[in-house]
């Protein structure tokens, strides 16, 4: 197969170049089109009790929680006084008509409620619901600041709650990923000019990268016309679509570069390249895109975006390198290695004595350097059984963003009134029966109120009559009551509180919502489906080595130390990020607990992009093991050759990765910066110490399978490390038809 992919590379370079231009003119005009298509949230599962409150709340009782809060401090005396009422009230008026809010409850509207001032009048606030969906109450939080924070004259305005904080994340992200971009390009040309030594060949890995990218677009903005597609997956994009283009293309420009040195023609230095590195491009992008694949049994679209974003960019990053790339170089030929650097010299051969020296060393004591890397990376890991699991609050912006500012103020100096969550009752229950339970709800640690329409609640007792404002509580669809909590809504004793609301029995369906009940949900959502994401990542895995190198013991070796990798990394993260430890020096805020989404996701990305390097270097030694039958050698001439490549392709891939790590939203500077350390260590420990060492040990049982597995293989394996099929020079093709 992949010898006739090459041959017709080979012999039909310039209709593959056109179609490959055509195909690049498509996704750019398409693929833009992504950046209106996208989703914000995706964070809960819509079938959990917390997204069926949410909905009847909205849908059938015509009621909502509020997503938007103003704190509004008048410049001279307290809120109470004529200038500031008068004030108030009209920027009340003024809120209620921005287009989106449909619910406004105010201070001085609501007939001054003591939970609506500060405790020294010097503030006061107004709560709003900001009308659709999140990407919808993100656009009208954006609006509500635009018209609010305007000269109010006697007031001063600040917008936070839920929506502002959503609108913030989506404008930094936006901003993150031009600077992550602007960094990392740069770097990445700077890094591929060292490795190659010359100005064409370090061009080409950029422009396969920059076609990747726009590609994955494409995929994203066609996957989006059918399902909910997350904004965030487009920072997914951007660094695996430049970072894996880039390293294919490395591992298939040093191959060409290669052949040629051995005294084959374009022509042939093509063919044996697509043989031989496009095989293992091809296997290498498969195993990444099954490990996020994985993310596709989640019900949180968040982390499905995720699956179809690196997927898609993987699919895109393949075929450009074995496709276009290939045909890119038959027609340069021996002018890749034009344009050479001034005083930079190309390394003559494939192999890297440096790299050939550090496996000689780690062959020499096999059994002490597998024991010392373990212990490293165990030592690594173990933050990650202390992990808390939480959602992402206003903590994860910046210290000086606005909308962060508004909503810590709001918690600072009114309680949690604005994190009052709701309990909807689905049906027509008694009005007795819903007193009785709002007042055994409100007996609940850290309930502080209870909210209902026939009045207020504490500690089982009715303390307060119904209000204006009890009315929205009780309507002709059915009626809903408020918890306000006395503890952030982000913490164990928040989640304690909603099972503990659950827990209580009544003569109806009540549905907890909420923040706190949100997290719950989300938790038991991804804690459960976890287990058969794990199982589809190492049954295909295995599945997917076994095909390429007929061995039962590779696969099995390989899964347990990208997992041991993986555990050491995000130990590294809870303990950085969730712990607090460098808070100072990387700008962010610890809250004490890890984003519940994140670590699986980084745990699929990662793994993936292990493999990737693990292919790279088993497809080396094997082919020197078939070719030589000496297990010690195949190690030191596969470390040899893939040494440099490797290397660069994980300097470069860690480096798109760390350009995020600058993001001013902590759980983007955890993604960016987890996996960039996840592929160094890979790249550095892992592969240069703990693969060789764990071979050499293993000897002939690398190779090993049972009889019934071998067999299996010879009838449907792919097994063609021997190398290139082309074993004497084939007289090179004829111009006719390129």
């Amino acid at each position: 197969m992949f010898t006739a992919l090459g041959r017709l590379v080979a012999g039909r370079t310039k209709l593959v170049l056109f179609g490959s231009l055509v195909a690049f003119v498509v996704t750019v005009i398409l693929g833009v089109g992504v950046f209106g298509s996208l989703a914000s949230g995706g964070f809960e599962d819509p079938d959990s009790d917390s997204a069926r409150a949410s909905q009847l709340l909205e849908h059938d009782l015509g009621a909502a929680s509020p997503n938007l809060l103003v704190v509004v401090t008048p410049n001279a005396g307290d809120v109470d006084s004529p200038e500031a009422t008068a004030a108030g009230t009209a920027l009340s008026e003024k809120l209620a008509a921005v287009e989106g809010i449909d619910e406004v409850t105010s201070y001085w509207q609501a007939g001054k409620p003591p939970s609506l001032r500060s405790d020294n009048g010097s503030s006061a606030m107004l709560l709003a619901h900001a009308a659709g969906d999140d990407e919808d109450a993100n656009a009208t939080a954006a609006r509500v600041r635009e018209e609010l924070t305007r000269d109010r004259g006697p007031l001063t305005v600040e917008v936070g709650g839920p929506a502002a904080i959503g609108e913030a994340i989506g404008t930094g992200l936006e901003e993150d990923l031009t600077l992550a971009e602007s960094i990392a390009i740069p770097l990445t040309l700077l890094l591929l000019l060292l490795v190659f030594r010359g100005v064409v060949a370090a061009l080409l890995p950029l422009v396969v990268g920059g076609a990747a990218t726009f590609g994955a677009f494409f995929v994203l903005w066609g996957t989006a016309q059918f399902t909910s597609v997350s904004v965030f997956s487009i920072n997914l994009v951007t660094a695996l679509g430049l970072g894996l283009a880039i390293d294919y293309s490395l591992l298939m420009v040093s191959r060409f570069r290669e052949e040629l040195d051995a005294g084959w023609g374009p022509d042939q230095a093509v063919i044996r390249t697509v043989e031989s590195a496009g095989r293992t491009v091809v296997f290498s992008g498969v195993t990444v895109a099954v490990a996020l694949m994985a993310l596709v049994v989640f019900p949180l679209f968040f982390l499905r975006s995720f699956a179809y974003a690196g997927v898609g960019v993987v699919l895109v990053a393949v075929l450009s390198a074995v496709v276009t790339l290939p045909a890119l170089l038959r027609l340069l030929g021996h002018r890749v290695n034009a344009w050479r650097l001034p005083g930079m010299r190309r390394q003559a051969g494939s192999e890297s004595r440096q790299w050939a020296a550090v496996a000689q060393r780690v062959l020499r004591r096999p059994r002490l350097v597998t024991a010392a890397v373990m212990v490293l990376l165990l030592l690594l890991s173990i933050p990650f059984f202390n992990i808390q699991f939480g959602n992402p609050d206003a903590r994860v912006l910046p210290a000086d963003s606005p909308a962060r500012i508004a909503t810590e103020k709001a918690q600072n100096e009114f309680g949690f009134a604005a994190e009052a969550f709701p309990v909807v009752i689905a049906g027509s229950p008694n009005s007795a029966d819903v007193d009785t339970y709002a007042a055994a709800v409100s007996k609940v640690d850290n309930v502080a109120e209870v909210h209902t329409a026939r009045g207020t609640w504490t500690g089982g007792q009715r303390v307060g009559e119904p209000t204006g404002q009890s009315q929205q509580y009780a309507t002709d669809a059915g009626e809903w009551f408020e918890i306000v909590p006395s503890v952030r809504p982000i913490s164990e004793e928040a989640q304690e509180l909603v099972h503990d609301v659950r827990d209580i029995a009544a003569p109806f369906e009540a549905l907890v919502g909420g923040s706190a009940a949100r997290l719950v949900d989300t938790k038991s959502a991804i804690f459960s489906t976890a287990p058969w994401a794990t199982i589809w990542i190492a049954v295909a895995t295995f599945v997917l080595l076994f095909l390429m190198f007929g061995s039962v013991l590779v696969p099995l070796k390989a899964i347990a130390l990208n997992t041991l990798n993986l555990t050491a990394m995000l130990g590294l993260m809870v303990w950085i990020f969730q712990d607090g430890n460098l808070a100072g020096l990387l700008g962010f805020t610890a809250t004490g607990f890890t984003d519940t989404a994140m670590p699986l996701l980084m745990f699929a990305v990662a793994f993936g992009l292990s493999m990737d390097y693990e292919v790279f270097l088993l497809a080396r030694i094997k082919e020197a093991y078939d070719r030589t039958g000496d297990n010690h050698r195949a190690i030191v001439t596969g470390i040899a050759k893939t040494g440099r490549i490797v290397t660069a392709a994980a300097l470069v891939l860690s480096i798109t990765f760390f350009a995020f790590a600058v993001s001013g939203i902590t759980f983007m500077k955890m993604f960016g910066l987890g996996l960039g350390i996840a592929v160094l260590i890979d790249a550095f420990i892992v592969r240069a110490t703990l693969v060789p060492a764990l071979m050499k040990l293993a000897g002939r049982l690398n190779w090993w399978a049972p009889a019934w597995a071998r067999r299996l293989h010879e009838r449907v394996g792919m097994d063609e490390t021997a190398g290139p099929s082309s074993s004497d020079r084939p007289q090179e093709l004829t111009p006719a038809g390129r």
